[in-house]
């Protein structure tokens, strides 16, 4: 018995003798099956491929696989006057690092953007004493996976306290979230965000796509509806989902500006 892993997207599944026949996640059009076919990993086999890089990501403890493995998210460790919160996950989880995360005071919960990072979440949450995992309750059938430590939460917003709320900005998927931390790392706030929207290579702007992989934009309805909701959040930075990938400073006036782009060319005919 395994809970076997997707090779191309990450994601651990339910323990099973034998993989599942597909990944749903990757079948979906927005993500992909590997060009070579759909094919599998387990935890252990992927500890001995891989290590985890250890370090800081513009002032925020971070952690990624080391190499090409799946979607090369990061994960971060926001320490919010609302707890220690992990915001991702990652397919890998090493002794190493959950005792750089220990010695940071540990992790009270770990929250993330949409169901192309779920990876080995619940794996995290065990090695880190069974803290409670928040997901969308809109992309609670991606979950594949369950486990009592994972919470589905609803609503366009939901305050953790002291200053931290997750953000439903949907677009990506119905459920996907952004976190904003009122003072953030540097004291301006900051927004921490997967897919919807994307920091882009730039480092100046947003995207705000239906697939990343597949290129395909979401329409003018999609992104007035997360420009909305995003409204009234102040913050001069914003975290993108791979390392590095931030937008340090002026961030909300890019990501405005990245609005009305991006409506002026879906709008114009």
């Amino acid at each position: 018995m395994q809970h076997h892993l997707c090779d191309t997207c990450g994601t651990q599944f339910a323990l099973s003798d034998a993989p599942p026949r597909a990944c749903p996640i990757c079948q979906d059009d927005r993500q992909y099956v590997g060009w070579s076919g759909q094919h599998w990993t387990t935890h252990e086999a992927l500890s001995t491929r891989f290590k985890l890089r250890i370090g800081e990501d513009d002032g925020l403890p971070a952690f990624a696989v080391a190499g090409s493995f799946a979607i090369p998210q990061r994960v971060l460790l926001l320490p919010t006057e609302a707890g220690n919160i992990l915001w991702e996950s990652l397919s890998l989880v090493t002794d190493e690092a959950v005792a750089a995360l220990r010695d940071r005071g540990g992790v009270d919960r770990i929250v993330i953007s949409h169901p192309h990072f779920y990876s080995s979440m619940v794996q995290w949450s065990e090695a880190l004493g069974g803290v409670p995992i928040l997901l969308h309750h809109n992309d609670r059938a991606w979950v594949q996976r369950p486990a009592r430590c994972i919470e589905h939460w609803q609503g366009d917003r939901l305050s953790l306290g002291a200053g931290v709320t997750l953000v439903r900005t949907g677009g990506h998927f119905p459920g996907s979230t952004a976190l904003h931390w009122a003072t953030g790392p540097r004291g301006g706030g900051a927004l921490f965000v997967g897919d919807s929207p994307q920091v882009a290579s730039n480092r100046r702007s947003v995207s705000f796509l239906y697939s990343s992989p597949n290129f395909v934009p979401l329409g003018p309805r999609e992104v007035m509806a997360m420009r909305e909701r995003l409204a009234g959040l102040a913050y001069d930075d914003v975290y993108g989902y791979s390392w590095g990938r931030n937008i340090i400073g002026g961030a909300q006036a890019a990501v405005e500006a990245s609005f009305d782009r991006h409506l002026q060319i879906m709008t114009t005919a």
